[in-house]
Parts: structure tokens; C-alpha cells; sequence
């Protein structure tokens, strides 16, 4: 993985050829050449080791995952903030399996950096509001989904959301008292 500098110093550097090949007249070379500095650019904006993240996540390979993510030494210096916080939004979903109180530090992180698709602020913000429900914040993770739900453009969260709030009018409800109770119940 390259310092997110040095792949914009490398894009330079072959956009410089490129140049010198069109004065050359080696238009092909040219060409070429700056179809490779394209590529600088793209992984300047994405990152190739959460890519390849994103690729062991959707096989759910959880340690492949977290194995490319950890290769990320310092994320704030080696990555723009969105790719900063797409590598917090993939520890946050690795994480959520065991530790809750990890897990909402990567969300948050992530909410507070942003992310470039709406869909996935929209998963950052309900599972922020699952942890929220988890840890008896009925009105943060009532927020939370509002907002998710806002996000979730295509509707791809939707039963997801159903759900939660179904969980959530079950917290609110006082326990039912199976039996009589009181002085006038059978006594066994």
C-alpha cells in the first residue's frame, strides 16, 4: 500500500511522461500512459486495501477482513477522511459481533468522518441505534433510525428498521403478570 501523497506524486510523475510521449509524437504511449495515472487517481479516492476488505466482508471472511484492515498502520495519516471512514465503518460491523462499547466508537468515528453512499451512513446509523436500544436509549436510537430511514433512499433497510421499532414497543411495555396475583388467586 502506497502513502495516499505518493500516489498522487505518482500520478503526477506518469502524467509527466504522458506528456512527454505526446511531444514525442508516441500519441499510443501517451495514451496509455495516462490511462495509468487514471489509476493512481482512482486509488487515491479508494483505497486498495479496503477494497480488498470490502471483498473478504461480502464473502463474510471476518478475520480476511479484519487481516487487510490491520495492513492500514495509521489510518488518519495513510487515508482521506471518507476512506478514514469506511475503515472505521468495517470495524465497527467486525467488531459489533463481540464487543458492543468497540463497536460504537468505530461507528461513530465513521458518522463523524462520513462515508461517500448514503446506504451505507444509512447501515452506520442503524447499527449506532441498536446499541443505543441495546443500552436503554429509547430516544437516541429513535433518532438514529428517523435518520437512517431518511438515508435509506432504495428502502433496502426497511424490514430491518420494522423490526427494530417492533423491539423497541416491546421494551416499552411494562411485563405482563401471568396469573391472577393479588389475594384473590388460587393457592396451590
Amino acid at each position: 500500500m502506497f502513502n495516499k501523497n505518493i500516489k498522487l506524486v505518482l500520478a503526477a510523475l506518469v502524467i509527466g511522461a504522458a506528456v512527454w510521449q505526446f511531444t514525442e509524437i508516441e500519441i499510443g504511449n501517451g495514451i496509455m500512459l495516462i490511462l495509468l495515472s487514471l489509476i493512481f487517481v482512482f486509488l487515491y479516492f479508494k483505497n486498495e486495501i479496503i477494497l480488498l476488505a470490502f471483498l473478504r466482508l461480502r464473502k463474510q471472511d471476518f478475520p480476511g477482513a479484519k487481516k487487510w484492515l490491520d495492513k492500514i498502520g495509521n489510518p488518519s495519516t495513510a487515508l482521506v477522511p471518507k476512506q478514514e471512514g469506511y475503515y472505521n465503518y468495517l470495524n465497527g460491523l467486525m467488531v459489533s459481533q463481540t464487543n458492543m462499547i468497540e463497536a460504537e466508537k468505530y461507528f461513530k468515528k465513521a458518522e463523524k468522518l462520513g462515508l461517500n453512499m448514503s446506504a451505507d451512513m444509512a447501515m452506520t446509523k442503524l447499527n449506532l441505534a441498536g446499541i443505543a436500544m441495546t443500552k436503554n436509549r429509547k430516544r437516541e436510537a429513535e433518532q438514529l433510525m428517523a435518520e437512517a430511514k431518511s438515508l435509506d433512499k432504495h428502502n433496502m433497510l426497511d424490514d430491518q428498521i420494522k423490526m427494530m421499532k417492533q423491539q423497541m414497543k416491546k421494551m416499552g411495555q411494562p411485563k405482563q403478570q401471568f396469573g391472577r396475583g393479588g389475594r384473590g388467586g388460587r393457592r396451590f
